[in-house]
């Protein structure tokens, strides 16, 4: 289970959210209260979704917003991170 788990997390969180409600759906019922923000979180914040339902079980506290914090950087850079890399492209890379 945790090397079929590793691998949906490299093929993408949006899949293993996917695979994971499939096999574990009672998990996720319980960390959202409707279908919508979860769907809302697949969209928009995927590793921070999967990140809120690893934490959930004893309730987001302590140290669990650190992760959720990482989890959300990961998430904006995946927005902003190819900005970063083209900027060569379109002339702004400075001097």
């Amino acid at each position: 289970m945790c090397c079929m788990l590793t691998s949906l997390f490299f093929l993408g969180p949006r899949v293993a959210i996917l695979v994971w409600w499939l096999i574990d759906s009672a998990r996720w019922e319980a960390a959202f209260d409707n279908f919508w923000l979860a769907f809302i979180g697949f969209l928009l914040a995927p590793w921070t979704t999967l990140m809120y339902v690893i934490v959930f079980r004893g309730g987001v506290t302590g140290f669990d917003w650190v992760w959720m914090a990482l989890a959300l950087i990961i998430d904006i850079s995946s927005y902003t991170g190819g900005a970063y890399g083209n900027r060569e492209r379109w002339g702004y890379a400075g001097a």
